[in-house]
């Protein structure tokens, strides 16, 4: 953990320092006694460490009653695209790391993960249903260019002719295009594209690595047009920040050719509220207490509320007009109102493919 990086803006990246996770025994505090600035300005950018993580399994089961599917799978612990807002970013205090810089810059990699899903694949008894790519960190991040674990999930997924959703705010997703038409031609594949902002500089500073909105929306139309059913995901709605744009973001979205969408109350859970309180801070103090207090206003008071029937959507005033914003919208763009997952897959066409010495099917 990078004890010595002060509490500022660092380029390129999201939270602005690296609070320890709540999980450890010491706190650390960065200070800048002038020593480690020498007084030369900013510091070195920080670079990204990838590392290799070999996994037992790769596909993760819930229970949770809001999310509309029961399993996923994640190619990478910590992101680098940087969102600010991520309700992953407390999964990195597992890993005795912090959910600050470090879920940006310290990323791990299950680059044996096509091969462990093959094995789960084949379990005796397994029953297929749509298996989620990106329900945690994005399969798309810029990791994915070289590691190309997601593609080899997706190589796996398709010759399993086993259904599959993904979300992602990565323009990345294009090149797999020759593996998800295919699959979304049978039924076996949708797509969701986080379309937070249509504000670039909002975006820039919001989500820092992450592909700018116009090549959101250019994604979104290949998605589309190579006949893979596209939902846009206008995630989070922050008050006072982009809620404002919720419409206009459904109206690109539907004239890009996405056929559905979904939408989410910002959620700050455990050291998220720190993290997004103090960027707030630092880059939009005019504007920071009353985005809080209308957070606080949607969730009881607090700013977060952990209950499964209110975390995604808030309630009160403020999060029924939100709600009734959205469905108006989405009647007048003819948009399907629903999340990346909800649609029907179809999950009768899982066939383990044959390996070497096994019997011939008489199917």
């Amino acid at each position: 953990m990078d004890e010595k990086r002060p509490d500022k803006p660092t380029r390129g990246r999201g939270a602005l320092g690296n609070p320890t996770g709540r999980y450890e025994v010491f706190d650390r505090l960065a200070v800048d006694d002038g020593w480690f600035l020498g007084g030369a300005g900013d510091p070195a950018p920080l670079r990204t460490e990838i590392t290799t993580e070999t996994s037992r399994t790769v596909i993760t089961r819930n229970t949770s009653p809001d999310v509309p599917f029961d399993r996923s799978i994640n190619a990478y612990r910590g992101c680098e695209h940087g969102c600010v807002y991520c309700f992953a970013r407390p999964s990195h205090a597992y890993a005795g790391l912090s959910p600050g810089l470090d879920f940006e810059t310290r990323i791990f990699a299950k680059d044996d993960a096509p091969v462990v899903l093959e094995r789960e694949l084949r379990r005796p008894g397994y029953v297929a249903k749509p298996i989620m790519l990106g329900a945690n960190t994005d399969p798309y991040q810029p990791a994915e260019r070289t590691r190309m674990i997601t593609r080899g999930i997706l190589e796996v997924l398709s010759a399993y002719r086993h259904p599959l959703a993904i979300a992602t705010k990565s323009s990345l997703v294009v090149r797999d295009i020759d593996i998800l038409a295919p699959m979304a031609a049978d039924g076996l594949a949708s797509v969701g594209v986080s379309l937070t902002t249509l504000d670039t500089d909002l975006a820039r500073t919001m989500e820092p690595r992450a592909a700018a909105p116009a090549k959101r929306l250019a994604t979104i139309r290949a998605l589309a047009g190579a006949g893979i059913p596209t939902t846009v995901l206008a995630a989070p709605m922050i008050p006072h920040l982009n809620d404002h744009e919720l419409e206009r973001i459904l109206a690109e979205a539907s004239r890009a050719g996405a056929s559905a969408a979904n939408y989410i109350l910002l959620r700050l859970p455990l050291e998220l509220k720190e993290l997004f309180t103090d960027w707030l801070g630092a880059h939009y103090p005019d504007r920071a207490a009353r985005v809080l207090n209308q957070l606080r206003e949607a969730r009881d008071g607090n700013l977060y509320v952990a209950d499964f029937s209110t975390r995604m959507r808030g309630t009160g005033v403020y999060a029924d007009l939100l709600a009734r914003r959205f469905r108006i919208a989405c009647q007048h763009l003819g948009l399907e109102a629903s999340g990346t997952s909800e649609r029907p897959l179809a999950t009768h066409l899982f066939r383990p493919p044959p390996q070497a010495g096994d019997q011939l099917s008489l199917l």
